[in-house]
């Protein structure tokens, strides 16, 4: 009887391992038409001394802070210096993934110098990029 116990709790254990894969979220579906744009600040824009005010616009689409659940809406997510995330997962939040989850569409934003990339990616009520993703094209930005 203990060899049984014990086998039990090594498929038990085995069992858990195998199942800590990652999960994947369910995707929020978005308009095809919805369009995310960084409005200011352009791309190829000098800044002086590394504080700015990043304007962001969204097109056929709404804002909703996160944990709202409503169709058709999502909050802006700032990628900064890195590429878009896995669509299927969270949004990451660091210094590279700054969250506007409750609903802001301008930010002060402070970069150190040098050449940056920023690009917005919407996120709906989970931090999930929507289905299609709502994400803006990466711009270049100097700060001096």
């Amino acid at each position: 009887m203990p060899r049984l116990a014990n086998f039990t709790a090594v498929s038990v254990v085995a069992a858990a391992c195998l199942g800590a894969a990652p999960v994947h979220a369910q995707r929020t579906p978005a308009p095809k038409n919805a369009e995310v744009t960084i409005i200011w600040p352009t791309n190829g824009a000098v800044i002086q001394g590394g504080k700015f005010w990043l304007r962001m616009g969204l097109r056929n689409m709404g804002i909703a802070p996160k944990g709202v659940e409503r169709e058709g809406t999502g909050h802006h997510h700032v990628l900064i210096d890195t590429d878009l995330p896995p669509m299927d997962k969270e949004i990451p939040s660091d210094r590279n993934h700054l969250h506007f989850g409750a609903g802001e569409t301008e930010a002060r934003i402070e970069l150190p110098p040098g050449k940056h990339t920023l690009q917005l990616l919407l996120g709906d009520h989970n931090h999930v990029p929507h289905d299609p993703p709502v994400h803006s094209r990466k711009i270049s930005i100097t700060v001096r």
